[in-house]
């Protein structure tokens, strides 16, 4: 099958287009036929190498972290999916590759797509929507009435978190440029702060939940915008060592993230304030209840360019200029 693959870490040298076997297809696996994936920063941190001490890919590999298409093949122990169901899946760490004409997944990391999207615009919400869900429902159990500011509103999390936080009854502050802003109200957001003319801290106070996903002077003005007793989730780091535990890093590994994280941990604490990394992780169920939001129209992709399969090279670029607004996607079937 072909595939879009990198040989070793570095940022400059492009995906190359070849052929590799199929996957092989484990019991408690399906064998998708991609008809779309979509591009994420995370497919670029990867291939620069940034996550190569908690990630460890063997090469060469394939990137790719979203996919939507048809289920061609199912492993014996498989139960919730047949031949023939339109699916959308992150697959897990470890086992991702939905740059290619066929990827296996673990059936627990499927759902069925959404039957009122194309396949390009379910392909763009499993990473994205995860992300949000995990943030926003497991980790910061956001309630109704309260108050919380999502950073980069018209990046792809940001477009899952504001309308998943909408319907959760929160009310949304965020930032974008100026080109955006309609954008962001449409989804729901409240409060709409231009970054490039506005500086955040001066806006916001008192604020239960803080999601963060720029720089590390973006991270300490979020502490400052929190009440006591808030949350502050970051996906863009530094990594706590609670994430240290989930990955099952080595002692060396951990040390490394502990000191990492010790400063703006001890800052969280001292503004009685708590600090959690998130690095989300692949789950059919939580998607399951995403696509029944997407049906209800509660929740609706938006994807700024679709490319050819053949120009992923050209579409990884254009994610990594920062440019877009919502999704970027690969049509690969």
């Amino acid at each position: 099958m072909k595939a879009f693959i990198i040989d070793r870490y570095g940022k400059k040298e492009p995906m190359r287009l070849g052929e590799v076997p199929e996957p092989v297809l484990r019991d408690d696996e399906v064998l998708i036929q991609v008809h779309a994936a979509a591009l994420n920063p995370l497919d670029s941190k990867i291939k620069s190498g940034e996550f190569k001490l908690m990630l460890p890919y063997r090469m060469p590999l394939v990137l790719g972290h979203d996919v939507a298409g048809i289920v061609t093949r199912i492993g014996p122990r498989v139960r919730q999916f047949k031949v023939g169901d339109e699916v959308y899946s992150r697959p897990s760490d470890l086992r991702i590759g939905t740059f290619a004409e066929l990827v296996a997944v673990n059936e627990n990391d499927v759902a069925p797509k959404p039957g009122n999207i194309t396949m390009e615009e379910a392909a763009s919400l499993p990473l994205v929507s995860l992300t949000a869900w995990q943030a926003l429902v497991e980790r910061a159990n956001l309630q109704a009435g309260q108050k919380i500011f999502i950073q980069a509103g018209s990046g792809g999390v940001g477009i899952s978190a504001i309308q998943l936080a909408k319907q959760l009854g929160a009310t949304v502050a965020t930032t974008t440029s100026s080109a955006n802003v309609d954008l962001v109200k449409s989804l729901g957001a409240d409060t709409v702060i231009d970054y490039k003319n506005e500086d955040f801290e001066k806006v916001l106070r008192n604020y239960d939940v803080v999601l963060h996903s720029q720089d590390a002077g973006a991270l300490e003005k979020s502490l400052r915008v929190l009440k006591p007793g808030g949350t502050l989730i970051s996906i863009s780091g530094p990594p706590d060592p609670a994430f240290a535990t989930r990955i099952g890093a080595s002692w060396l590994v951990r040390l490394v993230i502990r000191l990492l994280s010790a400063g703006v941990r001890r800052r969280a604490q001292c503004r009685s304030v708590k600090y959690s990394f998130l690095f989300m992780r692949a789950n059919g169920q939580q998607l399951r209840e995403i696509g029944r939001l997407v049906e209800a129209g509660a929740i609706r992709p938006v994807i700024d360019r679709s490319f050819a399969f053949e120009s992923a090279n050209e579409a990884l670029a254009y994610v990594e200029s920062g440019r877009s607004k919502g999704k970027v996607v690969l049509k690969v079937k």
